[in-house]
């Protein structure tokens, strides 16, 4: 395989649109992201997989100009009125859809659907210009960690060339407990699992096979099904872990809204 120019990264991307609303409880986020930005080589496409789109087989927005879709909800009326004007990138789509089929992934091309916050909050932070194109693809329906991490392992031919491939979700993703009291109990399960996550995806001395196993069997990590009640947004890392089959080279850390979040990229 010719040697790696695309940047994978797993991202927290905070809660819905309150990142690009000036919330203090997402500064750290945002300052992380707009470094991490500025540090890697500006890619050509960025390809995102957002914990927001689930569906029955691979789906892949071919639209040339995608538009955005809010889906979040009781948020101020300035959120419904984002803008994020960004190209498609159609050749790509069908590159990507083509590579699926190679490894007998179903696909569908959508045509209609626009990019949910998963993808437009990030990337406005990190390229508030727009001028990247930009392709999302869906998660699986199920949400099985195999099946995700082979998705990534289908994409491989990607990292030949000069695009970002982001797994767009959250490293803790609790709703209740973002609301909830901030005790000391879920403070020790919110690192405990952030220290297993930032173990398994950096460890240079565990074996590929033991890093897959871990991610495959995340459920039984300490703090994970506090973590994360559901596993949507944690289901991005496995897709990038997938394309990488490596432990990951930096890790970004920070605190979102009073718990600890990382992102894992390779490069």
């Amino acid at each position: 395989m010719a040697a790696q120019k695309a940047t994978i990264a797993y991202i927290s991307h905070g809660g819905g649109p309150l990142p690009l609303l000036g919330d203090p409880a997402h500064q750290e986020m945002v300052d992380n992201l707009q470094s991490f930005a500025k540090e890697v080589r500006k890619p050509e496409a960025v390809v995102v997989f957002s914990a927001h789109w689930e569906e029955s087989e691979v789906s892949i927005i071919s639209n040339p100009r995608p538009s955005l879709y809010y889906d979040y909800y009781g948020f101020p009326e300035e959120s419904y009125h984002i803008q994020y004007p960004v190209s498609g990138n159609p050749p790509l789509a069908d590159k990507i859809q083509t590579l699926l089929s190679h490894k007998n992934i179903s696909t569908e091309m959508e045509a209609t659907r626009g990019l949910d916050h998963g993808v437009f909050v990030p990337l406005k932070i990190m390229y508030p210009e727009a001028d990247i194109p930009v392709i999302q693809i869906s998660l699986l329906n199920g949400l099985d960690p195999e099946k995700h991490i082979q998705l990534g392992r289908a994409l491989r031919s990607l990292l030949s060339e000069n695009i970002l491939i982001l797994g767009s979700g959250f490293s803790f993703h609790n709703l209740k407990a973002f609301f909830g009291a901030r005790d000391q109990q879920s403070r020790q399960l919110n690192e405990a699992f952030d220290d297993w996550l930032t173990e398994t995806c950096m460890s240079a001395s565990l074996h590929e096979f033991d890093r897959a196993e871990r991610l495959m069997e995340w459920q039984n990590a300490p703090g994970a099904l506090y973590c994360h009640p559901r596993e949507e947004h944690l289901i991005p890392l496995h897709i990038c872990y997938g394309l990488a089959q490596r432990a990951a080279d930096k890790r970004l850390s920070f605190d979102v809204m009073g718990k600890r979040a990382s992102c894992f990229i390779w490069s």
